[in-house]
């Protein structure tokens, strides 16, 4: 009667992980942090949503943030970040009908002195405008933007840390 609840339960299991491994689930932001991330500055960001969006995946990652210099703390910089909209097609009147649109981060990241790091973060994304509905449309875009950010820096904080994770 044992073997028969054990083969049960393992059954049950293979089923659960398969089910979760093809809905694509996936744990985020469960990193081994490199002991020489522990401490990092934050400089120089020019949009304040990005920063409050670093912050937190700098801090949900473990990265404790310090607010002065130290030569064996890491420093983060960005550079710049821009979005940019390119027109994808257009109405049969003219007007535009689909944008893409483009979020791009450059940042560095600097450990005693010495560039460590030197890259830049595309988040792309398409949205459809329709002109009979331009708040509604103004909003969508604004809560896609906010996402784009979002997404950036989540992938700013990925590549940081598996690039420190090879040295």
């Amino acid at each position: 009667m044992s073997s028969f609840r054990l083969m049960r339960q393992s059954l049950l299991s293979v089923i659960v992980m398969i089910t979760l491994s093809a809905c694509g689930f996936q744990l985020r932001d469960n990193y081994q942090l490199p002991a020489t991330l522990q401490q990092m500055q934050l400089q120089s960001v020019s949009s304040l949503q990005l920063e409050a969006s670093l912050r937190q995946r700098l801090l949900t990652a473990g990265i404790q943030l310090s607010d002065q210099a130290a030569a064996d703390v890491a420093q983060l910089r960005v550079l710049s970040d821009q979005l940019e909209r390119r027109t994808l097609s257009l109405f049969e009147s003219g007007q535009v009908a689909e944008y893409e649109l483009l979020y791009r981060v450059n940042y560095q990241v600097i450990r005693n002195g010495e560039l460590i790091i030197e890259d830049t973060i595309e988040v792309a994304r398409d949205y459809q405008d329709d002109p009979n509905f331009a708040l509604a449309k103004t909003r969508e875009r604004e809560m896609l933007v906010a996402e784009m950010r979002d997404d950036a820096a989540r992938r700013l904080v990925r590549q940081m840390i598996s690039e420190f994770a090879d040295d």
